[in-house]
């Protein structure tokens, strides 16, 4: 992707939610999507985090992901401060993942499925909701960072590496599912469009967080230049981070 690519759409003020990568460890990828004319919400691990990070652009709020209302809570903040939302973005990095559930210990089952697939599934389906009552127009992306099972192992030259742990491996799939599942709403609701990306971890971006939310943020104006309502066909293409968004074509899976 050109690199000045983000530099064009300064002008095209948006207003974006950020879910998945909590602050601190989402700032980088937050302080990109703002340094493109965005507007920025997200998640912050504490409420001290929120306020520590709290700059322009870019505001915060904490998050119990397992519970339903809080989910809601957050979306109705999010509109609040930034009195519209034209984007949301689901962003489930494995690799970050990786590091706070490195091994299967079955104390930490119940705070993985919490953190990792109850909070997506949650905040997706209150969002949903949140779309039929507005009827206004919305691009969400869900985003998956792979990192490789202990089963995908097996079959690459993957070497060197720790793999994935269960839960992780589990609730990556379980992510892909919930955005598959999601991006078939499309169907039903002309002021919706649905982005599905998957960053490899043969990925030339993998490592790069700046060039993934810069890929982004192209790919959520890509959307935006469409003539006409997004087709299920196009809304249920899994994209490469990296490469022209699908335009009805399957291009990666």
């Amino acid at each position: 992707m050109d690199c000045n690519a983000i530099v064009c759409y300064n002008q095209n003020m948006s207003n974006t939610l950020f879910i998945g990568k909590d602050l601190p460890d989402g700032l980088n990828f937050a302080e990109t999507l703002a340094d493109s004319g965005r507007s920025v919400f997200t998640i912050a691990k504490s409420e001290a985090d929120a306020a520590k990070f709290d700059s322009e652009k870019i505001y915060a709020t904490t998050w119990n992901k397992s519970s339903a209302v809080s989910s809601h809570s957050v979306l109705i903040k999010a509109e609040t401060k930034l009195e519209t939302l034209d984007e949301i973005l689901f962003y489930f990095d494995a690799s970050n993942f990786c590091s706070q559930f490195e091994l299967d210990r079955t104390e930490d089952i119940s705070n993985g499925i919490d953190t990792m697939i109850s909070g997506f599934v949650f905040a997706a389906t209150e969002l949903l909701k949140r779309i039929d009552q507005t009827k206004e127009k919305i691009s969400v992306l869900f985003l998956v960072k792979e990192y490789p099972s202990k089963y995908d192992m097996l079959s690459t030259k993957t070497t060197g590496l720790v793999p994935a742990s269960t839960i992780v491996s589990a609730a990556q799939a379980a992510f892909c599912a919930l955005a598959e599942s999601f991006s078939t709403n499309v169907a039903d609701r002309d002021f919706l469009s649905v982005i599905l990306a998957k960053c490899a971890y043969s990925n030339e971006l993998y490592k790069n967080e700046d060039g993934i939310a810069e890929w982004v943020v192209s790919a959520f104006e890509s959307v935006k230049q469409l003539k006409n309502p997004q087709t299920v066909k196009q809304a249920t293409v899994w994209n490469k981070v990296g490469g022209k968004v699908a335009t009805g074509f399957s291009l990666f899976k």
